[in-house]
């Protein structure tokens, strides 16, 4: 079993993993490094996702990197878009030739004696023989992001295989999937089914969102016009950067307005929706959420191109729960039959932290629920390494962006201090809290499996960037709960 050796390893390939990579060349360029990536291609969920219409739910100039502006016109960008932007990132920066594709993380394991990690991954493309390959580092860095790529999140609907018709995943799009002239039903409420209702309406007959209960939605405009003056009169990277620290600003200043003034922001919210559907739509039963605005993620449609869809007929909402799948589509238990050539389950998606690999220290297992995350991005009693992790409200890249920063920080004090690790170590008077706030299904499945936060700092998630871009960016490297020192060998 051959064994290559690395300063640092980062793990995933997609957007943050990019991110990470090019911060390391530019701030650590002394540092040997290597991306392994489960799959074929750079990207991760850009390249992972092939259903219709699919699209950021963030502008660009949040979500694209600091370093690099975003070109296009369109601020709430095509995933197609997005892709090549990830890849010409990687390109440019020639981070290519240091992915290792086909690699499947499966076991990390720190050696305390040598101050090394020891990471196993399969080595194979998907449905082949794998074999393991063995990798050793000094740091890493994982980007795997929290969403299991290789199954989606489906409840299991009673009577499904009676269903004559086809039902279909969004994360699983059949690349040959013909819905010409086919009754469709998108089962969900969040960003996937408003993305694929507008995109499917030019060839279906007719789409209906089934929910079971409504999703605050906001529409904006694709393109930004403000970005667009700027663009022509300021230099690319100046003309980012305003409009970045724009953006940052109002989506800050609006999200602590939900928060605090939850009542003003809900009837915000609805009232424009009641301009865009009109005085005869029903939002009080299909768009108006009992839970208070960031309670869960919003969803935003560009240009309110769902609303467009809907105020045409091409699309409606029922909401309403399932009772059963039936020959010809699904029984709700109002006792109405949707009747359905295609069934979309747009349910959701499944969490997985660090990719599902296992994680040793000293061979001793460290499992994800008993660790207290430190600053949002590293584990209590897991040295030397850092896991990126998004904002829930805000643009992922932003946190990814001053995580992957942080991350050459202490490398490069480690460095100059001569120091070989580097370990956050909890305080047991400091009370647990979950990890995300969100109140989603998809969040609350799998808070059992993921690490904790405090209730103060530095194991506070704060999920808010200019406070972070302080802390993150400008703040010490050392502090109370962050342990450093030097390996041990035996004897």
């Amino acid at each position: 079993m051959t064994t290559e050796y690395l300063d640092v390893l980062i793990i995933g390939a997609g957007l943050s993993g990019i991110g990470a990579a090019y911060h390391l060349q530019q701030q650590s360029p002394h540092k040997s490094f290597a991306l392994l990536e489960a799959r074929d291609a750079i990207g991760g969920t850009w390249d992972l996702f092939r259903y219709p219409g699919i699209r950021s739910d963030s502008d660009m100039y949040t979500l694209g990197y600091s370093f690099r502006p975003w070109g296009e016109r369109k601020a709430i960008a095509d995933g197609n878009d997005i892709l090549n932007y990830v890849r010409n990132t990687a390109a440019e920066a020639d981070i290519e030739q240091k992915i290792r594709f086909h690699h499947r993380v499966t076991h990390l394991n720190w050696d305390s004696t040598t101050a090394t990690w020891t990471v196993q991954a399969q080595q194979g493309a998907e449905n082949e023989a794998s074999t393991v390959k063995t990798f050793q580092c000094k740091f890493l860095i994982n980007c795997s992001g929290y969403y299991r790529y290789d199954q989606g999140y489906t409840p299991d609907f009673p009577g499904r295989d009676d269903f004559q018709g086809q039902v279909v995943h969004p994360q699983h799009w059949p690349e040959d999937l013909d819905y010409s002239g086919k009754k469709v039903v998108v089962i969900g409420s969040g960003a996937t089914a408003v993305t694929l209702i507008p995109s499917m309406t030019d060839k279906a007959a007719h789409v209906t969102m089934l929910q079971r209960s409504p999703t605050y939605i906001m529409a904006l405009p694709d393109v930004d016009a403000i970005a667009s003056t700027l663009n022509r009169l300021l230099p690319a990277q100046a003309a980012y950067n305003t409009v970045r620290w724009k953006n940052i600003t109002l989506q800050t200043l609006f999200y602590q307005f939900c928060r605090r003034f939850p009542k003003a922001a809900k009837k915000l919210l609805l009232s424009q929706l009641r301009r865009r559907l009109g005085a005869d739509f029903d939002i009080a039963t299909h768009f108006s959420p009992d839970y208070d605005p960031w309670d869960q993620r919003l969803c935003l449609v560009p240009n309110g191109d769902l609303f467009r869809v809907l105020r045409k007929g091409q699309a409606s909402v029922v909401t309403d729960h399932i009772e059963r799948f039936t020959e010809k589509g699904i029984l709700l238990q109002s006792g109405q039959e949707l009747e359905a050539d295609i069934i979309v389950t747009a349910t959701g998606l499944n969490l997985v932290a660090m990719g599902g690999a296992e994680i040793t220290v000293d061979n001793q297992p460290r499992k994800l629920p008993e660790t207290m995350s430190y600053k949002g991005m590293m584990l209590s009693d897991v040295p030397n390494m850092v896991m990126i992790v998004g904002y829930t409200n805000a643009s992922w890249t932003l946190k990814a962006d001053l995580a992957s920063e942080y991350a050459c920080r202490l490398i490069n004090h480690m460095d100059s201090k001569g120091l070989d690790y580097c370990v956050p170590r909890a305080d047991a008077q400091v009370e647990e809290e979950p990890f995300l706030d969100l109140n989603a299904n998809y969040v609350l499945r799998a808070l059992e499996h993921l690490p904790k936060q405090g209730a103060k700092a530095p194991w506070k998630l704060y999920q808010n960037y200019i406070l972070d871009l302080f802390k993150l960016r400008f703040g010490s490297i050392q502090d109370d709960a962050m342990e450093f020192g030097k390996a041990a060998p035996k004897p």
